[in-house]
């Protein structure tokens, strides 16, 4: 379908028809490519392709494949970036984003509330290489006011974090960045691709792991990092097909077959965490339930300003201790212990010893991640069997 047309459908119909290609044979679901390289005419096409490459034309899979091209066209058009680049994972997509533009000497400001994964390349790795780091409080917009510099290169947040569900003024924080000449980096994940507003908010960079709510069953890897056509092909491209961080083309394929049912998925998950987090609020066995779209939550306006729909993750904090939670956790019958999220299965886990089990004492303490946290990650289950469920654990602790 052309572009021009496309620029003028609903993102359910783009999550569907966009970046098609067909073969010959005019298969009506995409094929997938499964080869490692590409024959070529003659040898100066090979030499030409070496010298100048060309995003319709293939050479190696690690560089480029017609599968994953699909699917890097399409999720560029979801999120209304001129250009995408799939990865291996999510955490290939942080990776690749963040090494392929920063150098020694080079300041990075980011948000403290972090996945513990980001926080091992943003405290461990780029500090290696000579990157300077800066962290703030990301809903202090002073903070970030004084901490960006007009030394700084890249501004690294999570639009919501993991897993306490803090939501970044998105639009000011790029305001102040660019102000400042800094690119802005956003881990979209938790607010999904249904219910993004990144790029009109003033996100340069837009990073998801694919695994969550992309695939959104549990079946397969990958990550993906919309942007500029500038910066997707002489910052990503060259960096990434020579470090090996590639998406599989058949993992390409599910990616590109599940982007048509997330619309779906992601609204019915997201109403079914509202009715949840609404019913389970005054529940005496709770201390605070935290969704982005529940009135009580502290920035219930800045959720509703920058996001279509409340996400698909409840946090929720017990009353009682460690051996409490875990108590609730191993009496659930439906919802199953796991620390991935996005599934069409519920997903419960208890990031203080899973996800985020390496950060220190004081470090869980200034995030609000204690022990009776846990992240309840909503699935595609009738709601009322996820609230028997989540209802009579509860009674057991």
């Amino acid at each position: 379908m052309k572009a021009n047309i496309m620029q003028k459908l609903s993102p359910q119909t783009i999550a569907v028809h966009s970046g098609t290609k067909r073969s010959q044979y005019n298969e009506m679901s995409e094929a997938i490519f499964l080869t490692q390289s590409f024959k070529y005419k003659t040898a100066e096409q090979a030499e030409d392709l070496f010298l100048n490459p060309k995003k319709e034309e293939f050479g190696y899979s690690r560089y480029e494949n017609p599968t994953v091209r699909m699917f890097e066209e399409r999720m560029a058009a979801i999120e209304k970036t001129e250009d995408a680049y799939a990865t291996a994972t999510g955490m290939a997509a942080v990776h690749g984003a963040l090494f392929s533009i920063l150098k020694a000497g080079d300041h990075l400001v980011a948000s403290r509330a972090l996945f513990g994964s980001c926080l091992y390349i943003i405290e461990e790795l780029l500090p290696r290489f000579g990157v300077e780091i800066s962290f703030v409080d990301g809903t202090d917009l002073d903070d970030w006011e004084r901490s960006i510099t007009a030394n700084t290169k890249v501004v690294f947040l999570e639009t919501i974090s993991n897993p306490t569900l803090e939501i970044i003024d998105l639009a000011t924080v790029s305001e102040i960045a660019h102000r400042k000449g800094a690119l802005v980096i956003v881990d979209n994940v938790f607010t999904t691709p249904v219910f993004s507003l990144a790029a009109s908010l003033g996100a340069d960079v837009i990073i998801y792991s694919a695994t969550k709510h992309i695939d959104g069953q549990g079946r397969c890897l990958g990550g993906v990092i919309c942007g500029t056509e500038e910066f997707i092909q002489k910052v990503v491209l060259p960096f990434m097909k020579h470090t090996g961080g590639s998406l599989s083309p058949f993992n390409a394929w599910i990616l590109l077959k599940s982007l048509e049912t997330i619309n779906l998925r992601c609204r019915t998950q997201a109403e079914s965490a509202l009715k949840i987090a609404k019913l389970l609020e005054k529940h005496p066995k709770i201390k605070n339930i935290t969704y982005p779209y529940l009135k009580s939550h502290s920035q219930y306006l800045l959720a509703k300003k920058q996001m279509t729909g409340g996400g698909t993750v409840i946090a929720i904090e017990l009353t009682g201790n460690k051996k409490t939670t875990f108590s609730f956790l191993n009496n659930l019958k439906i919802i199953s212990i796991s620390n991935n999220l996005g599934d069409s299965r519920s997903l419960i886990t208890h990031p203080a010893t899973t996800t985020h089990q390496r950060l220190s004492v004081p470090q869980k303490k200034h995030l609000g991640i204690s022990d009776g946290l846990v992240r309840l990650s909503i699935g595609l289950e009738d709601v009322k069997d996820l609230i028997v469920d989540l209802k009579q654990s509860l009674a057991t602790v």
